[in-house]
């Protein structure tokens, strides 16, 4: 007797979850190393400088993957497989000897200002990581075979190797500033910068020349209009979809010292060393005659007597502290700028360097906040900045519609929407 075939029937069977099966595709994410002189600090909420689950670009891998595709990394071996989710898929792509330099480029960066730090950033940072990066990129790129490379601003390796290899990419930038054109004022010194971009594509075959700070298939800004600008004149694959809201680390912290004054959060990241201890103990007595309570973020010891009203932590449920606050005072990092007005919150803003004083422009343009000195600042300073925008409701209704307009840019569904549509 013939045995019949029986169907059984199978998950696969379904229309749906054949049509996902057959759609997914392959994302190579390629970012720089978290020690790099451009790395957010441990207060920083962008790059992969600071806690992964928070980051924008690990959020939207994971929000790809969650849709059923594929994702891969490459760049610093060491320090991805230490920040990402146990089994990531990583590809190593910076070479021996520029690993070993990491330490010494973050300490030499530190020291330098101004167009000091603008040139080093390109000729000790930027092109010779691209360099280092370029062979094991397009190793990277041969096993893995993605559909859509997805690269860091600052990451030239990946944007060539794509190319080469006629594969879509796209820019993942963590911070707007490239799109203020904060060098508008001193053409030489743009033309110079893109001259480096130009000779990276020389040095490695291309001769059709881009600038790979911005990709023509498209551009992820994990900011809005509302803090950036006019955006209209952007080309439609300019997409500013919003900063990526971070996850609530558990932390330890006596809630009960919230006692229902005005509570202000004052909180360096970039600032280490005499000059953040100095600030640190300037806003502390900022706020010793003020009705206030204040929650300082430092170092054991940073301030040795702090007035009574300012609590002294070195660490912060910042996420959760946020829903408590009336004003933030930060250095103008982008992350802790873009965590505080995405609560509504306005802030006063000391900027300390690299693309702080752009940020912290940006605040005050805007209409949510106060810039400050950073060096040189006086309490009264401080003081007069936080009565006044704990005072002044424009400062909070301006950060209220920065608020709304990060809240309606699309975040991370956004992100993974433009990228599923490059393949």
């Amino acid at each position: 007797m013939n045995a019949r075939r029986v169907h059984v029937p199978s998950l696969l069977d379904d229309p749906g979850i054949r049509r996902a099966r057959t759609s997914a595709r392959r994302f190579l994410f390629a970012v720089p190393p978290p020690t790099g002189p451009l790395a957010p600090s441990s207060d920083s909420n962008t790059g992969l400088g600071g806690d992964p689950s928070t980051d924008p670009v690990v959020a939207v891998a994971a929000e790809l993957v969650h849709r059923g595709h594929k994702v891969a990394w490459t760049g610093h071996r060491p320090s991805l497989e230490r920040l990402l989710r146990p089994g990531s898929r990583v590809f190593g792509s910076v070479d021996g000897a520029f690993a070993a330099r990491l330490p010494g480029l973050r300490g030499d960066r530190l020291r330098l200002r101004g167009l000091a730090a603008l040139r080093f950033h390109w000729e000790e940072w930027v092109v010779p990581l691209g360099h280092a990066m370029m062979p094991g990129v397009e190793k990277a790129i041969d096993r893995f075979r993605p559909d859509v490379v997805v690269s860091d601003q600052f990451v030239l390796a990946a944007p060539v190797a794509a190319r080469h290899r006629e594969i879509p990419w796209a820019t993942s930038a963590t911070t707007p500033v490239e799109f203020t054109r904060p060098l508008g004022h001193l053409p030489k010194v743009e033309e110079w910068v893109r001259e480096q971009i130009a000779d990276f594509q020389l040095a490695h075959g291309i001769d059709d020349l881009l600038d790979l700070r911005f990709s023509d298939h498209l551009v992820l800004v994990f900011s809005s209009g509302a803090l950036v600008g006019d955006v209209s004149f952007f080309p439609d694959h300019f997409a500013f979809v919003g900063p990526v809201p971070g996850r609530a680390a558990p932390r330890a912290f006596p809630w009960d010292r919230l006692d229902g004054r005005p509570a202000v959060l004052i909180t360096l990241g970039a600032a280490d060393g005499p000059s953040g201890d100095r600030f640190r103990g300037v806003a502390a007595e900022a706020v010793r005659d003020m009705d206030v309570q204040a929650i300082l973020v430092a170092p054991p010891g940073a301030v040795p007597d702090p007035p009574p009203n300012v609590l002294v932590r070195e660490d912060v449920p910042r996420l959760k502290l946020l829903e408590r606050l009336a004003v933030v005072v930060c250095d103008a990092d982008h992350g802790t700028v873009c965590e505080s007005l995405s609560h509504g919150l306005p802030l006063v803003v000391a900027p300390v360097r690299d693309d702080q004083p752009v940020i912290a422009r940006r605040v005050e343009a805007a209409g949510a906040g106060i810039a400050v000195r950073f060096a040189r600042v006086r309490p009264d300073e401080i003081r007069t900045a936080l009565a006044t925008v704990l005072a002044d409701g424009a400062h909070r209704a301006a950060a209220g519609r920065v608020r709304d307009s990060f809240a309606s840019a699309g975040g991370v569904a956004e992100a993974a929407d433009r990228l599923e549509k490059l393949t």
